[in-house]
């Protein structure tokens, strides 16, 4: 059976500012808003500024503004966002 969620991990220079499931995840990208699932490929993209949307298992939004530049990597489940600044 195929997972429906996966692990995500948000940091900025300062904190931890989310580490838990998700459903689904939105990130601004330089070339528009990327959107990641379960299973997704191999991925590695710079980020911009605007709004982190992460849909929890529970159905619960939470959006995060990053208001600098960042940098996503996925890979085997797992999504990690370093920030500049959130």
């Amino acid at each position: 059976m195929m997972e429906k969620d996966f692990s995500v991990t948000i940091l900025s220079q300062d904190n931890k500012l989310y580490q838990g499931r998700a459903k689904s995840l939105n990130v601004p990208a330089e070339t528009g808003y990327l959107g990641v699932l379960a299973n997704h490929d191999f991925l590695i993209s710079n980020l911009v500024s605007g709004k982190i949307t992460i849909r929890k298992p529970s159905d619960e939004l939470l959006v995060i503004n990053s208001k600098g530049k960042g940098f996503l990597e996925v890979a085997k489940n797992n999504a990690t966002i370093l920030l500049t600044s959130a």
